[in-house]
């Protein structure tokens, strides 16, 4: 029972007509056998009841009223901080009255945090589109985070056992991501994760690889010149503030097993770059983890899935990794000095 008096994790709402609902009563259960750290769901305690129901899954839903009473309860059910939403959800199809329930969870399990009730945050999948309808102006979860605790360079690490990746660019075009590509970013970028990986992973000498924008690293400026111009005087500057790094190495050579033991690390240069060689190896259990802010916020690695929401098929296993990671992270994040 020890272990369910720490500080629990706050977990937020995400989009009740996807699978966020049916992977919290899952992820509660541990199908897998592994310990679950102690968390709270911010929600709707009666949709959490229907959807244990229409699992057929015999979870009791406990409405408790402080986090502290969460961590007492874990174990006699899935504690819930009530937040009602405003009509009943439909699968598959959001409605954007809901969407201000989803937008105040995430700013209240992000209070808890900093308040220090809260061991860490982890959301739930949300959809963008239905929150901007509900006054959400933010391109997504980590601007959002950003904002409320005033940070302003935010990091996106994607993790799973054996391999970190880290997209310098994210959610834009591969066009805009080329052309916005900059020295700048990529230091800010690998500054903040070799920072992360000493303060919050415990890894004491960080090894970071940097991979290639173009084939063959560029093939000295003959299928292009951003490693030259852009990619290499990043990295001599990193070295030169004392950071292990290797690069730019090409990207359909960085990613294998052998490779892999070199580095503790990767800073890719576009989203899908870093993501399919993680999904590739293990796609149910990546890790969204926020870099860069003063707590810890970690995320499944997947969307809303409107395609099987309601079918008892969502596989909670990235929630779970999301879950053991927050509860890891933030404990070595509280008892840095």
């Amino acid at each position: 029972m020890g272990h369910a008096l720490r500080r629990p994790l706050a977990v937020t709402m995400g989009e009740p007509s996807g699978i966020a609902g049916e992977i919290i009563i899952k992820a509660w259960h541990a199908p897998d056998g592994r310990p679950v750290p102690s968390f709270a769901y911010i929600g709707d305690p009666n949709w959490l009841r229907a959807e244990a129901h229409r699992l057929k899954s015999h979870t009791h839903v406990i409405e408790v009223a402080t986090l502290s009473e969460a961590a007492e309860r874990f174990y006699d059910g899935l504690p819930v901080l009530p937040l009602p939403l405003a009509v009943r959800p439909v699968y598959g199809t959001p409605n954007a009255k809901n969407g201000v329930k989803i937008i105040e969870s995430i700013r209240l399990a992000v209070s808890l945090t900093q308040s220090h009730d809260a061991l860490a945050v982890v959301t739930s999948p949300i959809h963008k589109a239905s929150l901007y309808e509900a006054g959400f102006s933010f391109p997504g979860h980590t601007e959002f985070l950003a904002s409320l605790s005033n940070t302003t360079e935010p990091v996106m690490m994607l993790a799973i056992d054996g391999l970190r990746v880290v997209p310098v660019t994210v959610h834009v075009s591969l066009a805009q991501a080329i052309k916005s590509l900059t020295s700048e970013k990529i230091l800010t970028a690998a500054r903040t994760v070799h920072q992360a990986l000493i303060r919050d992973f415990r890894v004491e000498k960080p090894r970071l690889a940097v991979a290639a924008l173009n084939p063959h690293a560029g093939e000295q400026g003959t299928m292009g010149d951003e490693e030259q111009r852009i990619i290499r005087p990043a990295i001599a500057q990193l070295i030169s503030e004392g950071c292990s790094v290797i690069g730019p190495l090409p990207a359909d050579t960085l990613f294998h097993h052998e490779a892999r033991q070199r580095y503790d690390a990767v800073i890719c240069m576009y989203h899908d770059q870093a993501l399919i060689p993680l999904k590739t190896l293990d796609f149910h259990s990546g890790v969204n983890v926020t870099l860069g802010l003063p707590y810890i916020r970690t995320s499944p690695d997947h969307g809303t899935a409107f395609d099987i929401a309601g079918q008892g098929r969502a596989n909670p296993s990235s929630l779970l990794a999301a879950l053991r990671l927050a509860d890891q992270l933030g404990h070595q994040h509280a008892s840095r000095p």
